[in-house]
């Protein structure tokens, strides 16, 4: 029997336990966790939505990993990895041997080297939201703050900002780039999404950076920026990317470049050690999202337990929908900026900034293979659907984009379960469809809380919850409707007519 220990118990490093000991059918592996953090699991996605108030804590917590075969240590750094004795070392010098080691140490947030402020010793005032501490302390700077400035217009950058404004502050979001979201969306996009904005409560500086960060007593007062403009704010929130956690497999000696080097089967330079998630940089890069992550998990799970990994199956690793509060925007795959330099892509495209609203999709062989959707409601979800099912499309696919100008026509079409397909997607994060719901329905998962835990739906981004429960309740709606029997029809007599007459009854 082998023993894995696996360093890091988050979404991935959690993940990888209840896929590994699910596929581990001989019982030939112990598992051993090491948990840096001392609480269970939790969502570090729905972060945003706690500092925007709509999830609680107690509300983003992740199933914690029950086996026989399994130890888990919460609340235990681990000091150093001996990759000659095949062990690692605790804080305490106790040490651990292991057949294999799994890295799944995640990331951290990255900190700017700005005059007032230190990454070791950050300011009053001054949050990064990475866990779930973070979280808590943003949520309660917000009782005494009016004025909140986001350093980093990227995806989570743009969730916090709307996540304050929900509370009711002035926010500011300051991003250096051409872009908001640069990675995804390009300035014509952008200028869609910030007008869009505006209108939430939340501003923008895009193009202009951070300069100094002003503390007096200790807590922040002031951000001057590039461009000269001094803002006054009571909360500064850093998001500006994330460092892969690669300290313990460098010093070990193991490669690491941005993350720590890996191969298709996740296997770092040394064949004991492999590592997933965000630490791990994988031959096709990292996307940051979790289903990547996920996707990992399962297919290192399989490699381990001698399974046949197959092929990646969420089909939606590169499908970004932010929780923007107000602002409704969707992208995937590849941009219709690439159409300079690959001649076979077909890109179309409607923009309309005074409406909100922003369309392009890319198409190569009738397939689509990227897309943007913003201020678009159901056409961005038509879209993911095309893309993560490899959809056929029309002859013309500009009729893609007709319901955006034609209201009437768009406004007919509901979101009722019934018109989408069983093989669509429902959760993008875990590739849970509408078959697979109703599957788990008519076997006894009849809440929100048994398909979470069966599917795993709405445990990734939460961005299906609204569409899972939906599917629930036209489901319970129509097993009751099956089961009562139809009303039963009164035959006519002149004796029932007379006796319900005013005059015949008696008085």
């Amino acid at each position: 029997m082998s023993h894995i220990i696996v360093i890091g118990y988050g979404m991935v490093g959690s993940r990888f336990v209840e896929d590994l000991t699910a596929a581990d059918r001989d019982g030939e592996h112990l598992v051993t966790v090491l948990g840096d953090e001392a609480c269970e699991p939790y969502n570090r996605v729905l972060l945003s939505d706690v500092v925007a108030g709509s999830r609680g804590l107690s509300t983003i917590g992740l199933p914690a990993a029950d086996h026989p075969r399994l130890t888990v240590r919460r609340g235990t750094p681990v000091r150093s990895i001996d990759r000659g004795r095949r062990d690692v070392v605790l804080a305490d010098d106790s040490r651990i041997p292991y057949d294999h080691l799994v890295l799944a140490t995640g990331a951290s947030a990255r900190v700017p080297a700005l005059p007032g402020i230190d990454e070791g010793d950050l300011p009053g005032g001054v949050h990064v939201l990475r866990s779930i501490d973070d979280a808590r302390e943003i949520v309660a700077a917000t009782l005494n703050a009016r004025r909140a400035i986001v350093l980093g217009g990227g995806v989570l950058g743009l969730e916090a900002a709307t996540g304050l404004a929900a509370r009711d502050l002035a926010v500011t979001v300051v991003h250096p780039g051409r872009a908001l979201m640069e990675r995804q969306l390009d300035e014509d996009a952008s200028r869609v999404v910030e007008s869009t904005l505006r209108r939430t409560g939340v501003d923008q500086r895009v193009g202009v950076g951070a300069q100094e960060v002003v503390v007096e007593d200790g807590r922040l007062r002031r951000v001057r920026l590039t461009n000269g403009e001094v803002l006054a704010a009571d909360l500064l929130v850093i998001s500006t990317g994330t460092i892969a956690n690669t300290t313990l497999a460098a010093d070990a000696g193991i490669a690491v470049e941005r993350g720590v080097l890996v191969d298709a089967d996740l296997t770092t330079s040394d064949v004991h050690v492999r590592a997933i998630g965000d630490c791990a940089q994988p031959p096709g890069g990292s996307s940051g999202l979790v289903a990547q992550g996920w996707e990992h998990a399962r297919r290192l799970a399989d490699l381990l337990t001698g399974n046949d990994p197959g092929s990646v199956t969420t089909g939606a690793g590169d499908v970004v929908k932010p929780k923007t509060r107000g602002v409704d925007i969707v992208t995937m795959g590849i941009d219709g900026s690439t159409r300079t330099t690959d001649p076979a892509l077909r890109v179309m495209r409607l923009s309309d900034p005074s409406a909100g609203r922003h369309l392009e999709i890319v198409v190569r062989d009738g397939l689509l293979v990227g897309a943007t959707a913003i201020g678009a409601g159901r056409i961005g979800t038509d879209l993911v659907t095309s893309y993560t099912r490899r959809t056929p499309l029309p002859a013309d696919p500009a009729h893609l984009l007709l319901p955006a100008i034609a209201p009437s026509a768009a406004s007919t079409r509901q979101d009722s379960p019934t018109l989408v397909p069983d093989r669509a997607t429902i959760c993008r994060c875990n590739g849970v469809t509408k078959a697979d719901i109703r599957a788990e329905f008519h076997s006894g998962a009849t809440s929100l809380e048994d398909v979470a835990e069966r599917t795993k739906a709405t445990t990734g981004c939460g961005g299906c919850t609204d569409a899972v429960c939906g599917i629930l309740d036209w489901l319970t709606q129509d097993t009751r409707s099956q089961a009562e029997p139809p009303p039963r029809e009164e035959r006519f007599t002149p004796e029932k007519h007379d006796a319900d007459r005013p005059e015949t009854r008696a008085s």
